[in-house]
């Protein structure tokens, strides 16, 4: 096998330490801002995801790799079973009922068991986000105990996919809300009950 030859190319030795670039944190958005700005899009961020039948303590140790505050859970075909937040893995309630329920010990509860079921999350289509406000966005969900709002786009056969993810947690971080004054806001409700309070 020939190799084409070509001129070769001029390397440099750095005379400075250069600055390092980081990525931009999450921008100031406002009430009137579009709401599609806060939504997680999947087709460009991919959020780690854990089977249904892995244990919790599985499903925790893949959360601190990935620094994440949730886990997507999947079916035995791959697809979206629910989410699985970091609250429920350090010691919520639902492991506790898992183990009272099943008659099992901590180690057998699976992710599935204390995830929240994608069929009790609430969902809006993109098309409709992108036409909807922030604060239009938070009027929808103001009465939603939900922490997380799943984002779906259909594929030309209607089959949903998910496209993306909004979390309560990111609009009260962008919308620059002293979450410490109230660290029990963790729902789209609480946030909303936040935002009244503070001039955007």
């Amino acid at each position: 096998m020939s190799l084409s030859l070509h001129a070769p190319r001029t390397l440099s030795h750095l005379q400075q330490h250069p600055v390092i670039e980081r990525p931009d944190g999450p921008a100031h958005l406002s009430w009137d801002s579009p709401a599609i700005d806060i939504m997680l899009d999947l087709s460009r961020v991919e959020l780690p995801t854990i089977a249904h039948d892995a244990a919790i303590d599985e499903a925790h140790a893949s959360m601190q790799q990935h620094q994440a505050q949730q886990l997507l859970v999947t079916d035995e075909h791959g697809r979206l079973s629910g989410l699985v937040t970091r609250r429920e893995l350090i010691g919520g309630r639902r492991i506790t009922i898992a183990m009272q329920q099943r008659d099992i010990p901590r180690s057998e509860v699976t992710a599935g068991m204390v995830q929240t079921p994608c069929e009790a999350l609430h969902a809006m289509a993109l098309a409709q986000l992108e036409r909807l406000s922030l604060g239009q966005l938070l009027e929808t969900l103001r009465a939603s105990g939900d922490q997380y709002l799943l984002v779906t786009q259909g594929d030309r056969d209607q089959t949903p996919r998910l496209r993306g993810l909004v979390s309560a947690a990111d609009i009260g971080r962008a919308l620059k809300l002293d979450m410490t004054l109230l660290p029990e806001a963790r729902s789209f409700a609480d946030i909303c009950q936040v935002v009244l309070g503070h001039e955007l």
